[in-house]
């Protein structure tokens, strides 16, 4: 086997003190070992946010230009690697070629866009009391930020927080996932070619809770921007508190559709299975219910289950499959849990359901594109995040039973509805308790320059991408200017 991958700190590949690594699995095929990594400690961290921190003032320094020239440069190195990362991407973390191609490429544009926004205005002048006086706001960076990012974007997520980060003056220290640690590695192997500075950028891979806490109670950590899983983000959202440390948490979401009797039957049909299915359901806004009215519940359901008993379930490497496996086998498991309980709790499973046997699927962590019918919006598959391929249908009898439903979960990420009527789908959009409304489209799919973020327990009540990253990666300075003398 291969020399394992090393940390990033300071400008230098490094190893940890302990030696200590971990595997990197396929999950399409479990016997193929991706890499080795560095199994992170607590020193380690300690390292990255010392480097970080020494660089910070040379880096916020630079003028906004200067920094976007960087971000600029490791967009075209990533652009010209696009196939070969995409590719080791899928071979990780199990996502069909195409929508890794498609994962790869938002990032040179997230690298692109924040590369520009840095030549934005980034204050106001404010009228004074004092006809003397001049009254401007400008910001300033918080300092050094940790970067802890999920599996299921590898490439887009660790961006749209590393890329504003960087842009408005910090430093970063970066943690992926430690099930696609490559994809993560691939990113900052861009940062270091282009000749970003000693310490502006940082990474550590490794498992456990010691490492995530470092990245958080560090002295010189300022600020932390977080995606994964709701408990992890409450202990985060605790430990920065508790320093005074400024966070974003992006956690879980239920997401609904709404399908109306006026809808595009065929439109709303296929969106739903791809929101659904595609990176097998492995997305934060990836469809989990479809609400359907009762006038068109039959032809809806019918049509669902015709076009998922189609998708091609397969490995990455087959350029025809619509989605691939699950992330691990832990994952598998806990899908097959909740496929179980619709089933005991009296939903009617319509398709799928099981874990696939013989070649490829003995090899890796498939399950079968699953829809169950009957399903009770008081069910465990109707409540809980699954992350996993499983659309539940349920029946609503009109609009208000339909917002009730669609509202009834302790999540708010992402929503959407189905319908030709503008005045419903703009009610819609104001009394959904979701941080991203779409209309006539599928529940995932965001773009870097609008914000992106959820309600109750989906997010910190905060918002990534756009403008909204500005805010949070800088403080606002107010300056009073006099003239001299009385």
């Amino acid at each position: 086997m291969s020399e394992p991958y090393r940390n990033y700190i300071n400008g230098q590949w490094v190893a940890t003190s302990t030696r200590a690594t971990f595997q990197d699995i396929n999950p399409a095929d479990r016997g193929d070992t991706v890499g080795l990594f560095q199994a992170s400690d607590r020193e380690d961290v300690k390292h990255a946010a010392k480097a970080a921190a020494d660089a910070s003032s040379d880096w916020a320094a630079l003028s906004g230009a200067e920094r976007g020239q960087f971000l600029y440069r490791a967009a075209e190195l990533l652009e010209d690697r696009l196939d070969e990362i995409a590719k080791q991407l899928s071979r990780e973390e199990g996502k069909t070629l195409m929508e890794a191609r498609g994962e790869t490429a938002r990032g040179v544009a997230l690298l692109r866009y924040y590369a520009a926004d840095v030549m934005r205005p980034e204050g106001d002048v404010i009228p004074s009391a004092n006809r003397r006086s001049f009254v401007f706001t400008t910001r300033a960076p918080l300092g050094v930020v940790s970067v802890i990012a999920p599996w299921n974007f590898p490439i887009a997520i660790p961006l749209w927080k590393i890329a504003p980060a960087l842009a408005y003056g910090n430093t970063v220290i970066f943690k992926p996932s430690s099930l696609a640690p490559l994809t993560g590695w691939n990113v900052v192997r861009c940062f270091d070619e282009v000749g970003l500075p000693p310490g502006v950028l940082n990474m550590v891979t490794g498992l456990g809770r010691a490492v995530g806490e470092e990245l958080v109670k560090n002295p010189f950590v300022r600020g932390v921007s977080f995606t994964g899983s709701n408990d992890v983000g409450r202990d985060i959202a605790s430990w920065s508190v508790n320093k005074g440390a400024k966070f974003q948490l992006e956690m879980g979401g239920k997401n609904p559709v709404v399908v109306m009797p006026d809808a595009d039957m065929e439109q709303a049909v296929e969106l739903t299975v791809s929101g659904a299915m595609r990176s097998a359901g492995q997305k934060c806004t990836a469809t989990s219910r479809a609400i359907v009215m009762d006038d068109v519940l039959e032809e809806f359901t019918e049509r669902v289950v015709a076009r998922v008993k189609q998708l091609k379930l397969g490995p990455a490497t087959d350029e025809e499959a619509y989605l691939g496996p699950v992330i691990s086998g832990e994952q598998r498991e806990r899908i097959m849990t909740f496929i179980e309980r619709g089933k005991s709790q009296g939903a009617l499973l319509l398709c799928g359901g099981s874990i696939p046997t013989g070649d490829p699927y003995d090899q890796g962590f498939y399950v079968e594109p699953t829809v169950f019918a009957n399903v009770d919006p008081d069910m465990a598959i109707a409540q809980d995040e699954i992350f996993g391929p499983v659309l539940g249908i349920i029946a609503a009898s009109d609009f208000e039973h339909a917002m009730s439903i669609a509202n009834g979960v302790r999540y708010g990420l992402s929503a959407g509805i189905f319908t030709h009527d503008i005045n419903r789908a703009m009610e819609f959009a104001r009394r959904i308790e979701a941080g991203l409304v779409r209309v006539n489209a599928e529940t995932a799919g965001v773009e870097p320059q609008a914000p992106f973020g959820g309600m109750k327990a989906s997010s910190s009540h905060s918002r990534e991408q756009g403008q909204a990253a500005r805010e949070f990666y800088t403080e606002i300075k107010t300056v009073y200017i006099d003239p001299t003398g009385a």
